[in-house]
This record gives C-alpha cells, structure tokens and sequence, in this order.
C-alpha cells in the first residue's frame, strides 16, 4: 500500500513512533503508525485445495485453489467492498497463496497491504515446521517479493519461533530486510509477551498475530501489552465454533437483540475489545465475506459486551 504520510526507515527503525488515542469503534487503525487500515481484513490460508480435500482444524492448505477464477474474483470482491488488510503467507500451497494474492489485488495495490509470513516449511501436507535460520528467513522473503510482484512487502511476520535458534537472530534477520528497504514493518505470530519483549529488544514489532476469540482467549495478556505498546492485535480464527455457535446461547441472544448474525456478533465484540485488535475472518463465500464486513456497522452497548464476555472461553 502506498500512502502520502512519511514512513521513513529512521524513524520506524528507532521504535519511538507514538499512535494516537483511537476511538474503539473506529473503522480504521494505523499499523506502525503509518499504514492506515480498515479493521476487519481478509485472512486468505482456506483458499487453497479443492472440493473434497478436508476442512477445519484438519485443512492441508496444500495447493492453489480449484477454482483459480473464483479465488480471484472473491478477493477482488473483498478490495471493492473496502477490506484493506489481506494476510496470507508463504508456506499456504507452497507459495501459491501469495501468488494468487499478487494476481487479484495487483488492479488495487495502491490501495491496499498485503501482509505475509516466512518461518515454516512443508515438507508435507501435514507439516508445519519451524525454521527461524536467519539464511533461510531472508531466501523465504526474496521469494515473497517475487511471488507478490513487490520490492517492498507491508508487514512481514515472523511465522512462528524456531526454539533452535535464538530470538535475536530471527528477528534480526527481519531487521536488516527492513533496513534494506524491502520490508515496512514486522509482526510475529503466536508469541508470549515474555518473545514479544524479548523480540522489541531487537527491533520494533508492529503487529502480533494470534489466536483469539471468544472462546479461545489464552492471549488475553499479550492483547493488553500491545494496546500498550501500539502493537495492532490481529487475531485468526477471530470467529468461534463449537458451543458458542448455539443458536440458544449468548452470542445469538445479543445477536437478536442487535439485529445482526452471531457472526458479525462475535467479530464486534473483538472491535469493542480494544481499538487496536483487527480480526482477519476468512470465507471463500462473497455472501460471508460480506457478512463479515458488516460488523463494523454492529454497535455493541457496555452491558452487551460485558455479557458476552462473561462467556465461559472453551
């Protein structure tokens, strides 16, 4: 995404970027400080493989989409109907997922960030591998450039942590490419507040993406360290299955009472949490893709919040 506001490697290097007091039910926030997006983004990793291939917690994420056509069409469909933020990373389909990204988003480039991850391989359908060596992290985001038809990436997260290798070096590795002018900011993924610390030690982080809903709130601790530090809190799997999908349960009573879907309920509790969490839904259906989208319009009161978050997490 290109913007007017100056983003220069000095001062997103030195860390001291301050983000202004936001609003929690702004549409919008500021990743880094200078990369303005709308709050709910699109999480791409389910489009890949085909019908028949399994779903859920079970998905290989192995191969491009089956039908190519209308992969790119939903995300083209996604960019026209405002979403600003796109996720994807280079271990979905073996890099096949940033290549779709690069051919439906190129018609809206200016207009959008495109973030992505190295630090897993595949050396099958189901294995995800970390593998934090500072080398192989920096070949992994040259291919990124490539396969996203960019000379800079938006944000770059750091997949997972390789305990082999020491935190500095990875993050280092991030760093230098960032020095270098090929990557705006960096994220990590599924970290502690102790690995979060830890890696702000060695450059500044700009986004922590982790799992979190309202059924899955383990990382509540490191949700509030990144409102303090104006670290942008994006969540995966934002929606919550199993119990809390109950058509007689909570979600669905406030669901009611808002005149919404226990969906976009659940995705406007996280906006209310705090106006720094930017949950990334994904679908590969347009009618969910907007249904999605409209949760921004969702007003939740304090007394509603406060009930669903005295849901039980699972």
């Amino acid at each position: 995404m290109t913007t007017n506001t100056n983003d220069s490697n000095a001062s997103i290097l030195s860390g001291t970027s301050v983000l202004p007091e936001l609003p929690v039910l702004s549409e919008t926030f500021r990743i880094g400080g200078d990369l303005p997006v709308r709050r709910i983004g699109y999480g791409s990793m389910r489009l890949a493989d085909g019908p028949g291939d399994p779903t859920g917690p079970e998905a290989r994420i192995w191969t491009a989409p089956a039908d190519r056509a209308a992969a790119v069409r939903l995300l083209r469909t996604a960019a026209e109907a405002g979403v600003t933020l796109f996720d994807t990373a280079d271990a979905y389909a073996l890099g096949a997922g940033e290549e779709l990204l690069a051919e439906a988003l190129a018609p809206y480039r200016d207009e959008v960030a495109v973030a992505t991850k190295v630090g897993v391989v595949r050396p099958s359908p189901t294995e995800w591998v970390p593998l934090g060596h500072p080398a192989y992290l920096r070949q992994q985001a040259e291919l990124s450039l490539r396969r996203l038809r960019t000379e800079r990436i938006d944000l770059l997260y750091l997949h997972r942590l390789d305990e082999n290798v020491p935190v500095a070096e990875q993050v280092g590795a991030l760093r230098r490419l960032q020095e270098e002018g090929k990557v705006r900011h960096i994220g990590l993924s599924e970290v502690t507040v102790a690995q979060l610390t830890e890696a702000e030690a060695v450059a500044p982080v700009a986004a922590v993406q982790n799992l979190y809903n309202l059924a899955a709130r383990d990382h509540e601790a490191v949700l509030e360290h990144t409102a303090g530090r104006g670290i942008a809190f994006v969540p995966f799997f934002p929606i919550a299955m199993g119990g809390h999908t109950d058509p007689e349960g909570p979600v669905a009573a406030v669901a009611r009472e808002v005149g919404a879907t226990p969906s976009q309920t659940a995705l406007a509790w996280l906006l209310h949490r705090a106006p720094h969490v930017l949950p990334i839904p994904g679908t590969s259906s347009e009618h969910h893709l907007k249904e999605n989208l409209g949760a921004l319009d969702v007003r939740l009161t304090d007394e509603q919040f406060a009930r669903l978050s005295a849901v039980p997490a699972s």
